[in-house]
């Protein structure tokens, strides 16, 4: 179980940056011949572009500008993509691995804010320096969302610019999604499936529409009353949706986290596990090898290092 005073003060005060802008190039015109040099033919349409999830493993480093205590993919992002790629690497060669770089994209703060929503955004500098890290690595970016009291969804549309790419996705933390007059990191905040699948719906809308490989959907649980009425998530196309369970501890205690979570999650969300380089290991316990880790039941897809 987190210690959440102490994580809560250690992300608070990051501030958002300087926002800039990008744009992606237009599509050449398609050059069309001639009917009198040929038959028309009937046009066979694209498949659909391909789900991240679907073969490959993802391994990834979360962190964010300003506070260690947040993740290793802080600071020097070169440095920190060169440890990512060393952790991949004591992973066996079962199948191909995808890097992934999970920004803390909007923060939860202890103070309210001049909204009164208790969170941060990070600006288009930040977001672009990682998109830029996890590209160099060939892999993903994941916005996280820690949303204070505000809703999921309308965190997830203030970075629709970037989830227009390719290669962006998003990560919900509902741990710290508080209800109205709760101060974070007093009680664990809670989301529902309900709130899940508005998520889900605009995200396959999003890949559809801009014609996008399918956006990997992470949500965060630490525990049963974190995320309830799960099966209210349904399937979407377009939205690879990725339960994370985020038990702090001995393997033992991750492990019995992992038997209690996991038998809720809907049947086509995949699976993935968290692991804390210091809050697993501060009793003097091993940290749970990638062998371990892929033996559990059911295999993740996702493994988040912290």
């Amino acid at each position: 179980m987190p210690h959440l005073s102490r994580r809560l003060v250690l992300t608070a005060g990051l501030a958002g940056l300087a926002a800039g802008a990008c744009g992606a190039p237009k599509r050449p015109e398609a050059l069309v011949a001639p009917m009198a040099l040929a038959p028309a033919v009937e046009a066979v349409p694209a498949p659909p572009p391909a789900d991240p999830l679907a073969q490959n493993l993802l391994v990834g480093f979360c962190g964010a500008p300003g506070s260690k205590a947040l993740g290793r993919m802080t600071g020097d992002l070169d440095a920190a993509s060169r440890a990512l790629r060393q952790q991949i690497g004591t992973f066996p060669a079962i199948r191909p691995i995808t890097p992934v770089v999970e920004l803390i994209a909007t923060t939860v703060h202890r103070s309210p804010g001049a909204d009164g929503m208790y969170r941060s955004r990070c600006g288009d500098e930040t977001v672009r320096a990682y998109l830029a890290a996890a590209r160099a690595l060939n892999g993903l970016l994941l916005l996280d969302i820690q949303p204070g009291r505000a809703d999921f969804l309308p965190e997830v549309r203030a970075y629709e610019h970037w989830l227009k790419e390719p290669d962006v996705g998003v990560a919900l933390d509902p741990e710290w999604a508080v209800e109205p007059g709760v101060v974070p990191g007093r009680k664990f905040g809670r989301t529902t499936g309900a709130e899940l699948d508005e998520v889900a719906r605009y995200l396959g809308g999003l890949a559809q529409e801009h014609r996008l490989p399918a956006k990997v959907m992470v949500y965060h649980q630490v525990a049963a009353k974190v995320v309830r009425d799960e099966q209210l998530l349904v399937a979407h196309p377009g939205v690879s949706p990725v339960k994370v369970v985020d038990g702090i501890g001995s393997a033992a205690a991750k492990k019995a986290t992992w038997r209690t979570l996991m038998p809720t999650k809907p049947a086509h969300v995949r699976a993935g596990f968290k692991l804390f380089f210091e809050e697993d290991t501060r009793n003097g316990a091993p940290l749970m090898n990638p062998a371990e880790v892929l033996a559990l039941t059911p295999t993740p897809s996702y493994v988040l290092y912290e």
